[in-house]
């Protein structure tokens, strides 16, 4: 296990860890990588909504970018509803086995 993040080690490989907008550290579990008309979306879990299964998590989505290092790259936020939906929509059906979705009305 691994003591600093209370995460068991066979998890750790699926956390991202990214900065907010105030600059605090998140954690997020990587859930899936949608590619969409040449872009590819990863689709997050923050750690904090993972750990506790009885409230309803809501998934991010964010834009891969490359970026001038070749090891790294950058994630942005999607602005286009349509985009979210869309790659939302083809990571439900991919999930529809694993995961219970709630639509919300």
């Amino acid at each position: 296990m691994d003591e600093e993040n209370n995460i068991p080690e066979e998890e750790v490989d699926n956390i991202i860890v990214l900065n907010d907008e105030s600059g605090a550290e998140v954690q997020f579990e990587f859930l899936d990588l949608v590619e969409l008309d040449g872009e590819e979306y990863v689709v997050l879990l923050p750690v904090d909504e993972a750990e506790n299964e009885d409230e309803v998590g809501e998934v991010v989505i964010l834009r891969v970018e490359d970026t001038e290092n070749e090891e790294e790259e950058s994630y942005v936020s999607v602005d286009d509803e349509e985009v979210l939906n869309t790659v939302f929509e083809m990571f439900k059906e991919k999930f529809k086995d694993e995961f219970n979705f709630v639509d919300e009305e």
